[in-house]
């Protein structure tokens, strides 16, 4: 592999990296706050997406000016799906939990394939073709967008989390929750906006992602998946994490498509990282390890 394509391959990883990590921070804030996996995560992804397409579709408007739409509108959905279907959820056990948000994913998955069919759909940006020249590097415009967005959003989110009042609420609400009621705090209030910030990730992600990427009713499985190693990866509840981990799955599936002989075997290699780490290191690269 020359040098031109190794750097090609740490652009591209980067890239889809930095987008990888703030959907795993939207799933970590969730599962870190109220210890439920969300197995609908990808499909409210896929619905972002949908949402950008329809814009652009209907008004003709530029995939990254929808940030203007899409983040109030995830917002106020995390908001609703908390309502109906997790707040109802929060004492039930593990299981129970999965099954419902599982369920919840391919009800939302089947109204996709309803409305919209199954074809693939792609939204233009006017920044599409404009590219960065470095040497033998290529660097897309969206691409840079891309990286620059997502880590904006996962730094904001995690002063959000560290340095302000309602951060410090969560950190209480996830540490003890028994305790900050007894401190004043609502922790059912507390849930509720944690909630709706890890589905508001999602809302940032689906303008930076959709010019990169197709969108079909079936897209937010890979996503799903993925976020789930990347979280596992950095270590379930772990913000920081999150961050790299995403980085790590991003720059293995650049460089599984430039070295492995095919180049649709790079999921396979994604998820033999995944069950190493459940075999060898089940707390994350990142986790505390649990003593008895």
């Amino acid at each position: 592999m020359n040098s031109a394509v190794f750097l090609q391959a740490v652009v591209n990883g980067l890239s889809m990296g930095s987008i990888y990590a703030l959907i795993a921070c939207g799933l970590t804030i969730i599962f870190g706050v109220m210890n439920i996996i969300n197995m609908a995560h990808g499909q409210f992804l896929m619905l972002a997406m949908y949402v950008v397409f329809f814009f652009q579709a209907v008004l003709g408007l530029d995939p990254y000016l929808s940030l203007v739409v899409s983040i109030p509108l995830s917002f106020l959905g995390g908001l609703v799906i908390f309502y109906l279907f997790i707040r109802p959820i929060l004492n039930y056990s593990p299981v129970n939990q999965i099954l419902v948000t599982l369920g919840l994913g391919m009800v939302l998955e089947n109204l996709a394939l309803i409305f919209f069919s199954s074809d693939l759909r792609n939204v233009s940006s006017a920044l599409a073709d404009s590219k960065v020249v470095l040497g033998p590097v290529y660097i897309g415009t969206s691409q840079i967008l891309a990286f620059v967005g997502s880590i904006a959003m996962s730094l904001l989110l995690f002063q959000i989390i560290q340095r302000s009042s309602l951060g410090r609420s969560i950190r209480a609400a996830a540490e003890n929750p028994h305790a900050a009621i007894l401190m004043g705090i609502n922790v059912k209030k507390i849930y509720l906006i944690a909630f709706a910030l890890g589905v508001t990730c999602l809302g940032v992600a689906a303008p930076l992602l959709a010019p990169l990427y197709y969108i079909s009713p079936t897209v937010g499985e890979l996503f799903t998946m993925t976020s789930f190693v990347v979280v596992v990866l950095g270590g379930m509840g772990n913000f920081i994490g999150a961050l790299l981990g995403g980085f790590i799955i991003g720059m293995t599936e650049a460089f599984g498509f430039v070295l492995l002989p095919v180049g649709s075997l790079t999921p396979v290699l994604i998820f033999v990282i995944f069950i190493l780490l459940m075999l060898f290191r089940p707390e994350g690269l990142f986790g505390r390890r649990n003593r008895v």
